[in-house]
């Protein structure tokens, strides 16, 4: 008997990796093996990563590609990664390097060559560009940020629940690295995107993403156009940036498992 495809998924700022444990369920039901290893540095839980923000910052995109290829290292296949935001970008760059089978990046980060940038995304991100201090800090969201970034697909008392629930401080270091990608031709956000022997990708978008609007994931699609791979684009018109975690998870969710059956990697239930 064949042991089950792992799967990782890989949260982005500001949300606990806990917040993925309704995916885990039902991945691990389909017949996968999934986890959701934390950041390097993140404590394991929401509670102690608020009172030890220190341990969060200054971690860069590079440390935290290498802390999720570590884990892939000690696997005994190749992974499907999931990612979030930041860990949407993650899940690209260790495809693109070959340490995965698939991956399915949920309103990825934007990586180097994606130009647009929306006065919405600035707004998300100002409480970390407002200081450059912040680059070697971590960073709290308030309600109020949280409630734009995240939560302006559903209503105020969801949105004050799941920030509540799951949030984090993040470290400011891959906000100033991803700001910058375009101007530095070693950026820590460029993926290698015309790699045509890699795993397939998902790429997924909330229609009203405050955070990462649908315009830089479609930008982000066309980084791929010189690529063989399977890259594949998916819209949900109505969700903004809370769309893993909030009450709709489950439709992000049954559109990832239905797309890694077609892509011949179902769980082995």
């Amino acid at each position: 008997m064949t042991s089950p495809t792992p799967v990782l998924f890989i949260h982005g700022l500001w949300l606990h990796s806990t917040s993925w444990q309704p995916w885990i369920d039902l991945f691990g039901n389909e017949g996968y093996a999934p986890s959701a290893p934390g950041w390097p540095g993140d404590p394991e839980t929401v509670e102690e990563a608020r009172q030890n923000p220190e341990s969060i910052a200054d971690h860069g995109i590079d440390d935290v590609v290498e802390h999720y290829a570590s884990v892939i290292r000690g696997l005994d296949t190749l992974p499907i990664l999931i990612g979030h935001s930041f860990g949407g970008m993650i899940a690209q760059k260790l495809l693109g390097q070959d340490l995965a089978a698939a991956a399915v990046a949920i309103d990825a980060a934007q990586i180097k060559g994606v130009l647009p940038l929306p006065l919405s995304a600035l707004r998300s991100t100002l409480p970390v560009f407002k200081n450059p201090a912040n680059k070697h800090r971590a960073v709290s969201l308030n309600a109020e940020q949280f409630r734009f970034a995240f939560g302006n697909a559903v209503s105020e008392e969801e949105s004050d629940a799941l920030f509540a629930r799951w949030t984090i401080p993040a470290p400011g270091k891959p906000l100033f690295e991803a700001a910058a990608a375009n101007f530095n031709p070693h950026s820590p956000a460029k993926v290698d995107t015309e790699n045509s022997g890699r795993g397939p990708l998902l790429l997924m978008s909330g229609g009203k993403d405050h955070t990462v609007p649908e315009a830089v994931t479609r930008a982000t699609l066309k980084q791929y156009r010189h690529s063989e791979a399977v890259t594949d684009f998916m819209t949900f018109p109505d969700r903004g940036h809370s769309l893993t975690v909030d009450s709709g998870w489950r439709e992000v969710a049954d559109e990832a498992l239905s797309w890694l059956r077609r892509q011949g990697l179902e769980g082995s239930r």
